[in-house]
């Protein structure tokens, strides 16, 4: 009787912070688990990968970003071809179990100290797309199976599974990173990416018994379980073919630049001021502790609100509003740590918290082959070619200017967003009314 009495208190607090309706529930909380198990795993590694990145030295960063476009560019066709073959179910499983297995190898080297240099550049790349495919394919996944309307109600409290997750990762990393070592989080990370996989597959029954009852789910949900098809390549010719996404791409190539100025700022900053990899790693650590938490906040507190009462398009550019703000702050204080990390705490929450979760309603009004295949260049190949030519921009402009001037550069190019925002939002309107339109005289 406590135990249902729980369940139902629960059930109504969810309705009630997030008009959720009963039949969405099950699948909301599955959603939920999964996103936060998966932001786990990923946050988990994050400060890993950024310790990782500057053991090989600061100033081969460029070439990391490069080498990682390389590798997405690569590994995108494929992921393509496993989803034109296999339905959802069995699709998400496979490609995360086998990532799961690839952290074993890593583990096994960071253990046996090979070419420890090597392995950490490798390490970098790997993790850089082990974020592109996981958290793609979530997304992906979310857009498949709810509705633009739903989106705009439950993409902030699925969000918020992620956020929490984010902030347990780092906290799990920081406090064991001294006490078992580095390779040792590899198998921990591994096992909370298993959890994801059987959440996702919770999700699918759940949101099975849902479509019989919501008919948003119906509608979103149509032929699911079927294999997308086609070809391993569908996804660049999708992505040229419709302005739409090419407009989500540039939106995408964007937030690259001004991540990656920011990105090499605080590399430099953070080399200063600590020396070993392990103090390293706490102070990213740190950081991301402190994005989930200003995440978590704006999502459970404000993200579906913020969304629905301003809409998409003005929700998505409140991000290059905050990088604008953090440049000129930047600007006039280059070299301290507190405003540097206090920038990337407050964008990266931004991001998450609001942003983010408006470009993944985007994708709400697209196709299934264009949300699981094109989709997939943008977050991917799309994504780390921006980083490859950005980071050659920031080491460009760096010979030129200093990191002030530079800022101001990037404050400007910023600005630039904001009105790609809004074209997007209005465009994401009309396509869902031009949906709901179909649906009504089907």
């Amino acid at each position: 009787m406590l135990s249902w009495g729980y369940a139902a208190a629960m059930e109504t607090l969810i309705k009630k912070a997030v008009k959720a309706e009963s039949g969405e529930i099950k699948a909301l909380l599955w959603s939920f688990g999964y996103f936060f198990f998966l932001l786990s795993t990923y946050y988990m590694l994050l400060p890993l990968r950024d310790a990782m990145g500057i053991e090989g030295g600061t100033r081969n960063l460029s070439w990391l970003f490069a080498a990682t476009f390389i590798a997405t560019l690569v590994t995108a066709p494929f992921q393509a071809a496993l989803v034109a073959r296999l339905p959802r179910r069995t699709f998400i499983p496979v490609v995360y179990l086998f990532l799961v297995a690839n952290m074993v190898v890593f583990w096994a080297l960071m253990s046996a100290q090979i070419a420890p240099v090597i392995v950490a550049r490798a390490f970098f790349i790997w993790i850089t797309v082990f974020s592109v495919f996981t958290v793609s394919v979530f997304w992906s996944f979310m857009a498949d199976l709810y509705s633009t309307e739903q989106s705009k109600r439950l993409f902030g409290f699925i969000g918020a599974g992620g956020s929490i997750g984010s902030i347990l990762g780092p906290m799990i990393t920081g406090a064991l990173v001294q006490r078992i070592g580095v390779a040792n989080l590899l198998l921990i990370a591994g096992l909370l990416l298993v959890l994801a996989v059987v959440c996702a597959n919770r999700l699918e029954g759940a949101a099975g018994l849902a479509q019989a009852a919501q008919a948003d789910f119906k509608a979103a949900s149509a032929g699911r379980q079927k294999a997308v098809g086609g070809g391993m390549f569908d996804g660049f010719t999708l992505l040229f073919k419709s302005p739409y996404l090419g407009g989500i791409g540039l939106w995408v190539f964007l937030l690259s630049f001004a991540g990656t100025m920011l990105y090499f700022v605080q590399a430099d900053v953070v080399a200063a001021a600590a020396t070993d990899t392990a103090t390293r790693t706490q102070i990213f650590a740190q950081i991301a502790k402190w994005v989930g938490i200003l995440s978590l906040l704006i999502q459970l507190l404000a993200t579906g609100r913020i969304i629905k009462a301003i809409g998409t398009g003005p929700a998505a550019a409140l991000l290059p509003l905050v990088f604008v703000v953090g440049f000129i702050a930047i600007a006039l204080n280059p070299a301290v740590l507190l405003v540097v990390a206090g920038f990337q705490a407050v964008q990266r929450a931004t991001n998450f918290g609001i942003a983010n979760l408006a470009r993944e309603s985007l994708w709400t009004v697209v196709s299934r082959e264009e949300k699981f295949k094109a989709k997939n260049i943008i977050d991917g190949s799309v994504f780390r070619a921006a980083d490859a030519v950005n980071a050659q921009v920031f080491n460009g402009l760096h010979a030129l200017m200093a990191v002030p001037a530079l800022a101001g550069v990037a404050a400007v190019i910023s600005g630039s967003w904001v009105a790609l925002s809004l074209a997007l939002g209005r465009t994401q309107e009309r396509k869902a009314k031009q949906l709901a339109d179909q649906a009504a005289a089907s």
